[in-house]
């Protein structure tokens, strides 16, 4: 029978104060029970001797002080598990959305995970085709790996999260697929937009998806990318999939956190983010993976919006230490009406060569990855130079890069967002682009390459 306690001292926004508790724990789940029978859900987010501050999960309205009970569950926020979860849509909290029945578990697991032994990492190296050129043939995604994209207000980064979850697959292998996709703080347009477009497709059969609506509890904010993760973990390293986790969008998960952060009165960092943003990040970052032993994996793709498109705003900053790559999208593009808008550019990925070359994508990946950044490169200073002085300034040489760049955006990173691109398609587009350019400017691909690929 568990303890109850008729002992609430204080609510200030999320925030109560309950007294004289016993053997109450950190991050402990409750329940409160208003007069009427109703009860909210609680989380303990500290234990001072005899007095425990609890977080709401629902709205403070209503609640008497005198009148109300509190009750400890003595265990920490669990998410049921069980291979019945793909197909299905859960609330940010793990509850069904989609009119379905309960999820019957084979266990629940608690959603803080445990850390991953750096030891039992496995190196990441296997090549993961998204069908997006700009992706796979010039930032390319392997298998285990954290791919954030950065995107600012206003830019299609939802539809190239549901193009992403929709097309990715491990190439040469049977092995089996998921995609987890959590959705936090979004809107109901923006939600309603993600299943739709997973119903329509099929995508949805083999996708669990997670919906933290704008209007719900922050609290209820911080817990779902958690809920996607322990999802993901469950799947990859007990059912042994290869699991992509998108999250989307982490910028509205920090606010959560800098909304709890102040209502507990701590000093806040930069920008009025908790001092402990950094670390609160890494404990979600770091789960994606591969592990020794196991067939399954973890990749991951987290969204955020920067602020004002300020590359050097905490969240986008501190993501960047912590992941191996990005990918920007850029207002410029987008306005051109180039779809997805990704800047290749300032956009990498530290371990695209791991994961491309013979036996993964193709010999002359490497090589044409490395002319395409070069020519795209020099193309955009050519046009900058022509803005300036004018066209009569460049030589015909620079002329013949301008058009290359012109045509690359318009034909390799522009592809819209319902075309699904082979890494073989991609990379014969790849080669028809450097046509443009004389055969002597393609200083960074081996001959044999040009002798084999350059004819076709």
């Amino acid at each position: 029978m568990l303890k109850e306690y008729r002992s609430i001292e204080e609510v200030a926004g999320p925030l109560m104060l309950v007294q004289d508790v016993e053997g109450v724990t950190y991050n402990e789940l409750g329940e409160i029970e208003l007069q009427n029978g109703e009860v909210r859900r609680c989380k303990v987010l500290e234990v001072d001797g005899s007095n425990a501050v609890v977080q709401l999960f629902e709205s403070a309205v209503g609640i008497n002080l005198s009148n109300s009970k509190v009750r400890f569950l003595g265990r920490g926020m669990e998410l049921p598990v069980s291979m019945d979860m793909l197909g299905r849509v859960f609330d940010g909290l793990g509850k069904p959305i989609d009119g379905g029945p309960e999820i019957i578990p084979d266990k629940r697991i608690d959603i803080n995970g445990v850390p991953m032994n750096p030891a039992a990492r496995d190196y990441p190296s296997e090549f993961i085709q998204t069908g997006v050129s700009a992706i796979d043939g010039l930032n390319t995604l392997v298998r285990g790996q954290k791919l954030p994209i950065f995107s600012g207000s206003g830019l299609p980064h939802a539809q190239l999260a549901a193009q992403i979850a929709r097309q990715a697959k491990v190439l040469g292998t049977d092995s089996k697929f998921a995609v987890v996709f959590a959705a936090i703080g979004i809107t109901f347009e923006e939600a309603d937009f993600f299943i739709s477009d997973f119903k329509r497709t099929g995508a949805i059969d083999r996708a669990v998806l997670f919906m933290n609506l704008a209007n719900d509890p922050a609290v209820e904010r911080i817990s779902t990318p958690r809920m996607a993760l322990t999802a993901a973990e469950y799947l990859a390293f007990q059912k042994d999939m290869h699991v992509l986790v998108i999250l989307t969008d982490i910028t509205n998960y920090a606010e959560a956190l800098r909304e709890v952060s102040a209502a507990r009165k701590e000093v806040p960092g930069r920008r009025g983010y908790p001092g402990y943003l950094y670390t609160d990040l890494a404990t979600l970052y770091e789960r994606a993976g591969r592990q020794r032993g196991h067939e399954g994996s973890i990749t991951l793709i987290p969204i955020l919006t920067m602020p004002e498109d300020d590359k050097t705003h905490p969240i986008p900053d501190l993501t960047g230490y912590i992941t191996e790559c990005q990918i920007i999208l850029s207002r410029e593009l987008h306005n051109k009406g180039i779809t997805p808008p990704i800047d290749v550019l300032p956009s990498l990925s530290r371990l695209k060569d791991k994961g491309i070359g013979e036996g993964k994508t193709r010999e002359d990946h490497a090589n044409t990855m490395n002319q395409l950044f070069a020519a795209y490169a020099r193309g955009k200073e050519a046009k900058e130079l022509a803005v300036i002085l004018g066209d009569a300034a460049l030589t015909e040489t620079d002329k013949l890069y301008a058009q290359f760049a012109d045509n690359f955006e318009a034909e390799y990173v522009s592809q819209g967002f319902d075309t699904d691109r082979s890494i073989t398609e991609t990379l014969d587009l790849g080669w028809k682009l450097l046509t443009i350019l004389p055969v002597g400017e393609l200083k960074r691909i081996k001959q044999e390459y040009i002798d084999k690929y350059l004819k076709k």
